[in-house]
Parts: C-alpha cells; structure tokens; sequence
C-alpha cells in the first residue's frame, strides 16, 4: 500500500476568505506547491472548472489532481437534486484521474460566517443523522460507480463536526461513503482524531494534515469565536509545526494499509505565513513522517 503527499491551495489562497491571497495567481500556487515538494493539488476557487483546460495546466507542472470540495445540500433536495448538482464536479475529478471526493454537508452551516461563534452551528438529532445517511449513501453509491469515492469532510461549523457526529454518520451510511480524516478540525472539536482513526480505518479514504497550535486554539475555545476568527488568529498550521502527533497517526496509517493521499490543509493568513516557508515544512514534515512510520511514499 502506498501514500502520496499533495496540498491545498489555501495556504495561498482562501477560499472561505477570498480577501486572503486574492492577488496570488494560480501560477503561483502550483509553481510553488511543486517547489515545495508536493505531487497534487486539491481545487480552490481560482482553478478552472473544466478538466480540458485544467488539466494541461497541472501537467505542465508536474501534478495531479489530488480532489476538490463539494458543497452537500441533501438536507435541503432530494437525492435525485443532490446528483445533478454534483455530476460537473464528478466529471472534472473523473476526468483528471481523482478517485475521491471532498463532500461536507453545508445547509445552515457557518463556518464562513467571520461575526458567527462556533456555538451557535447547526445541529442534527440521531434520526436526522441517519436520514442524511441514507441519501448520502445513495450519492456516493452513483458517484463510485463513475470511480470516484465520497470522503466525507466533518467540518467545524457544520452538521457533522465531532467524534460522535461521525461515528454516528458511519453508522448510518453504506461502504460508498468514505470518511476524510482531518486532524485539524476533529481536534478543534475535542475529538481524539487517533481513536477515529482506530474506529474507522475500513472507512479513512482521505486524510487532510491540519496541525494545531495549542494556546491559540485554547483562547479560541475560551471566547467561543468563530471558526475564520480562529483561523486569522492562527490556530492552524502545517504538519510538524504544531501539536498534533502525526508520527502516532502515521503508524495508525501504516497498520491500516491506509493507501492514498495525504493532503496539508492549513489555512492561514499568508501575509502572515509565508505560503511558500510553510508548503515547504510541510512537505518535509510529511516526508519525515512517512519515512518513521515505514509508509510507502511515491512521487
């Protein structure tokens, strides 16, 4: 089993907040993202949408497309909505060779919302949790039978946000589900992302390397800020630059025969940190990573 290492473009570029790097080129992001080390890209916002044009672009430059993010709205259409809504993106991701699918239900959700605390996020009862279940299992099982698998995105602000939200959301949906791992946002929910690592490795199909500084995380629990005041305060960074145990996460990886990307996902505000110095200490921290724990890492 073997692992690749790519990024988000939001360590240039926010999506969330297109204020942040909104000068920054797409040139920019992937000429540095290949410098820095990386085989793949997720989408962002200034990524063209069709794979004709996209994909000569990421060739060009050595990279693939690792996947890109779908905005789920199943709370709010029906299943037979839901998969019209979502075959352009299937069809990009298909089409350039990404076999999994960034999905996070947003309906009601707030983690743009910059004046929002965190607190005040929808939530789901155990039956709504296992309504959602059923259609999105009916979503991922058309999207696997095109190859392309959903990962599901727990995501701070949203529906499904902690340890027990996902586990139930496992529970209730098929094996066409996958799970994305992000350790970033299950341990801003005062999850345990190594326990859900344990508990659903059979499901991990994405994972997302999202570290933590402690004491900034701890103030924003304590004033109960919103998730992009967090993010603009620094609350997040890249792997090895924080305090989350990738070299313990790894090894989990390695005893699962976890296969797939590993993707540094760690918004910040890159007029504070310089796109270009943390893709690169992400990148060999990864490396580092994936070497102690014995991970088969490709280019």
């Amino acid at each position: 089993m073997s692992v690749r290492i790519g990024i988000n473009p939001l360590t240039w570029t926010n999506d969330d907040l297109p204020t942040l790097g909104a000068d920054t080129s797409l040139e920019t992001c992937l000429t540095e993202g290949k410098q820095a080390g990386f085989s793949g890209f997720e989408l962002g916002q200034k990524f063209p949408r069709d794979p004709e044009v996209l994909g000569p672009i990421l060739k060009s430059h050595g990279l693939d497309l690792v996947s890109g993010w779908f905005s789920g709205e199943l709370l709010s259409r029906s299943v037979e909505e839901e998969i019209e809504a979502i075959k352009p993106h299937l069809h990009l991701l298909k089409t350039l060779g990404a076999k999994a699918m960034v999905y996070c239900e947003i309906t009601d959700c707030i983690h743009g919302q910059i004046d929002t605390p965190l607190s005040h996020r929808p939530r789901l009862t155990e039956a709504q949790i296992a309504d959602l279940g059923k259609k999105l299992t009916q979503v991922a099982d058309f999207t696997l039978s095109e190859g392309v698998q959903i990962a599901y995105h727990h995501h701070m602000g949203t529906v499904i946000q902690t340890e027990e939200e996902v586990a139930l959301l496992m529970k209730y949906t098929g094996p066409s589900v996958g799970l994305l791992l992000d350790t970033g946002h299950m341990t801003f929910a005062g999850g345990d992302p190594y326990a859900v690592q344990e508990r659903h490795a059979d499901r991990i199909v994405h994972v997302h390397c999202k570290d933590m500084r402690k004491e900034i995380l701890a103030d924003a629990l304590n004033r109960d800020l919103p998730f992009l005041r967090a993010m603009l305060n620094g609350a997040f960074t890249v792997p090895s630059d924080g305090f989350i145990d990738y070299g313990r996460l790894f090894k989990q990886l390695k005893a699962s025969n976890y296969s797939g990307w590993l993707v540094v996902e760690a918004e910040q505000d890159p007029a504070v940190a310089h796109p270009l110095t943390y893709a690169t200490k992400g990148a060999e921290g990864l490396k580092r990573y994936c070497e102690e724990a014995g991970l088969d890492l490709i280019d």
